[in-house]
């Protein structure tokens, strides 16, 4: 980090937690008060409305404080979630709603508890403050002040002279200064921290809540089509292909005694439909996990996809172990989807898969040299592709210029959970 992003966040700090102790105060007067009085009057129904109004207002100087955390501190702050009136409610029932929201009680919590953290905070941050301009610049204005025994000097037994004095205030301010940086910010951090449990989980709650939904739902619309592909591709080609083979061994069995040239003929249309079957459902079994890859991992698998490709392909794994059996698949899918695309409609000669890891993320890297323009809306299987990432929560990225390269980028979790 450096000296200027340092200095920005000591000043965004500072600025936080000295404006956090007026908006406290302001916001624990108010709603305190509007729940106080609510609750008291709301044996006669006039509380009732008073206490959504309350809760109204705690919810926009929340919302502020999130504004707060967001410009001064740099947080990440995930939109809070509300509850959102229905279309058929009627004018009460939405006036009424915030008193059915969590969030909105949260909301008040916050502006009543708040003012405790902010306190020390406000008397932290001011107190280092002080320290050090008052030290750092002692020897400049203590020739205004009035010759008085019992300065810091003198009670710690150094003299009571103005450069004695000058000295220890000098040496208070440097350590003042030194320590500013880790005092503003953890005092920024302890009423940040109390904001961010309040204000903002149940929103990031909510928001992963989501997101495994939309994997979720991505996983099983991918296996879905995955599947629908396979039993399409299976009555188009290896069914087909058995019911001839069936075909050549039955006239091959009616000719057998007879004419023993037919046979031998139809014996060898078999055999040829026989090997023909194999190779489709090999081909059919590379988007599904192979023994090779659950027997002895990916490299080993990618290696075998690599050999089989119909250009050459060079792989570059650097993986420090197994990853969970749904990362193996996705990635091994990923390779074995993004060479057949090679194939079919790239026109490329040479081809490069890298695996590796970076923090808790597998990087998957699938470079070609052919004529690019790849993009997942030509249905070239990229938009399954996609959804399978998706389903995994990862993502997908493709950089396909018209003339080439063509770089594809997955990214998944290392770890499924």
């Amino acid at each position: 980090m450096n000296t200027e992003t340092r200095r920005g966040r000591v000043a965004g700090a500072s600025i936080y937690t000295l404006t956090s102790l007026p908006l406290t105060v302001f916001s624990f007067s108010l709603v305190l008060t509007g729940l106080t009085a609510g609750i008291g009057l709301a044996v006669v129904w006039v509380g009732v409305p008073l206490l959504a109004a309350t809760l109204v207002g705690a919810r926009g100087l929340a919302q502020l404080e999130r504004v707060r955390l967001r410009r001064l501190l740099g947080d990440d702050v995930p939109p809070a979630r509300y509850l959102r009136p229905g279309p058929d409610d009627s004018r009460v029932r939405r006036a009424l709603l915030p008193l059915r929201d969590p969030q909105a009680w949260l909301d008040a919590l916050w502006s009543i508890v708040a003012l405790v953290t902010s306190l020390v905070a406000f008397t932290l941050t001011v107190t280092w403050w002080a320290l050090t301009l008052g030290g750092l610049t002692y020897w400049f204005w203590q020739g205004w002040l009035p010759d008085l025994d019992g300065t810091l000097a003198g009670l710690l037994g150094l003299g009571d002279g103005r450069t004695m004095a000058s000295l220890v205030n000098l040496a208070v301010g440097v350590v003042a200064l030194v320590t500013l940086p880790w005092v503003v910010r953890g005092s920024a951090r302890l009423h940040a921290g109390l904001a961010t449990l309040l204000l903002t989980t149940r929103g990031t709650l909510e928001s992963d809540v989501d997101r495994v939904e939309v994997a979720r739902s991505s996983a099983t619309a991918a296996e879905a089509a995955q599947l629908r592909r396979l039993e399409r591709d299976i009555h188009d080609g290896p069914q087909q292909r058995l019911v001839r083979l069936q075909m050549d061994l039955g006239r091959a069995r009616t000719h057998l005694a007879e004419d023993p040239e037919r046979a031998a003929e139809a014996l060898e249309s078999a055999v040829r439909q026989a090997t023909d079957t194999l190779d489709e459902l090999r081909a059919l079994s590379r988007g599904i996990a192979p023994p090779l890859l659950v027997d002895r991992g990916l490299a080993v698998a990618i290696d075998d996809l690599a050999s089989r490709a119909t250009v050459p392909v060079h792989v570059d794994v650097n993986l420090p172990g197994r990853p969970d059996p749904v990362v193996e698949q996705t990635a091994y899918f990923v390779v074995s989807e993004a060479l057949t695309n090679v194939a079919k409609h790239s026109g490329a000669t040479r081809a490069q898969v890298t695996l590796q890891v970076a923090g808790d993320a597998l990087y998957v890297d699938v470079l070609d040299d052919g004529v690019g323009g790849a993009h997942p809306a030509k249905g070239t299987g990229l938009a399954g592709l996609a959804r399978r990432l998706e389903g995994a929560r990862g993502t997908l990225t493709i950089d396909s210029p018209e003339g080439g390269p063509t770089v594809l980028r997955a990214v998944v979790p290392w770890r499924a959970g």
